[in-house]
């Protein structure tokens, strides 16, 4: 896939094109059905798949107090989006001038002029260009003067509700992260950093890895069932992990990701990581001795083995590289 920095300011793309247009946090199963109809149509008429996307997301941008915590990293959203057989992605660099922008230029400009956009594909809810000008009613109101078909992909729903960025970190910050996997089509995953910690949990047998992160969303304080990507080993293994401030210890108070991976010895210290989370097993508890939470940990471990077992249960999509 080619991924073109700053597209706003490129002229030399490939043509025609089938182009969607998003911010595309998380590549949920709604937004999942876009990109495989774009792929779908790009490959029956013999153009190019694209996907426009911003950067930063907008809303860091127009209320930086209050923008979102991002479900996927850029990293991560480019290698999804690779991963789903796109041609391009273009990647708008989200300024305080661009936001200014009006939509029909936006799409006269770039969409039409740069792009040559033959067919258009946006989530039927999806507002783009100055003050949210921009819609699927506007882009129907253009097509025909600029040549191009437009179509809305209608909301994916979930336990009767649209499935939305907004949705799964709600259930991410719950602890319900199966119920964020539903909606996304695979576990919520960080990335990070395998750093040393304090050792304890080598000391009463069960060594971890602490997981140093710049996510700046992650689950509840819990105990998880969860799936590691190694990719310097070039695997995947279960694992059960601590996200919290490790309350039994005296100088707890710090959060950390800590998990314990499963059927694995060696040294992963300085290594990147992706972890998923599939299922919570329970909350964050101190507990009266550490021999007493190691015998918990012990339990925690066999649940975590038997849910990760499960036909059904959700499978991580790896999108570290080595």
């Amino acid at each position: 896939m080619l991924v073109i920095q700053d597209a706003w300011q490129h002229e030399d793309f490939p043509r025609p094109t089938v182009v969607t247009v998003g911010n595309f946090d998380g590549i949920h199963s709604g937004q999942l059905l876009v990109l495989e109809r774009v792929r779908e149509r790009a490959d029956a008429i013999g153009a190019t798949a694209v996907v426009v996307t911003f950067e930063p997301h907008p809303l860091v941008v127009l209320r930086p107090q209050r923008h979102p915590q991002r479900i996927t990293t850029p990293e991560q959203k480019q290698e999804l989006i690779r991963l789903l057989g796109m041609d391009l992605m273009a990647i708008i660099d989200f300024t305080p001038e661009f936001s200014t922008t009006p939509a029909t230029w936006f799409v006269e400009d770039l969409l039409h002029r740069r792009l040559g956009a033959a067919e258009i594909y946006i989530g039927s809810d999806f507002a783009f260009g100055h003050q949210r000008g921009g819609n699927l009613d506007l882009l129907r109101s253009m097509a025909g003067r600029l040549g191009f078909q437009v179509e809305g992909i209608p909301e994916l729903n979930s336990d009767g509700s649209a499935i939305s960025s907004t949705r799964i970190r709600q259930a991410v910050r719950e602890g319900e992260v199966s119920r964020a996997a539903q909606m996304l089509g695979r576990p919520f995953a960080i990335t990070g950093v395998v750093v040393r910690g304090e050792g304890k949990g080598r000391v009463h047998g069960w060594p971890t890895l602490n997981v140093q992160t710049d996510h700046e969303l992650l689950p509840a304080d819990g105990v998880y069932a969860a799936q590691v990507w190694l990719p310097e080993q070039s695997q995947t293994l279960g694992a059960v992990t601590n996200v919290g401030r490790r309350p039994t210890f005296p100088n707890g108070g710090q959060r950390v990701v800590e998990a314990h991976l499963f059927d694995f010895d060696g040294d992963l210290y300085g290594e990147r990581v992706e972890l998923g989370f599939v299922k919570r097993l329970r909350g964050e508890r101190r507990f009266p001795s550490v021999e007493n939470l190691t015998s918990q940990i012990g339990k925690d471990a066999q649940l975590a083995r038997e849910y990760l077992a499960r036909k059904d249960c959700s499978t991580l999509v790896p999108t570290l590289k080595i």
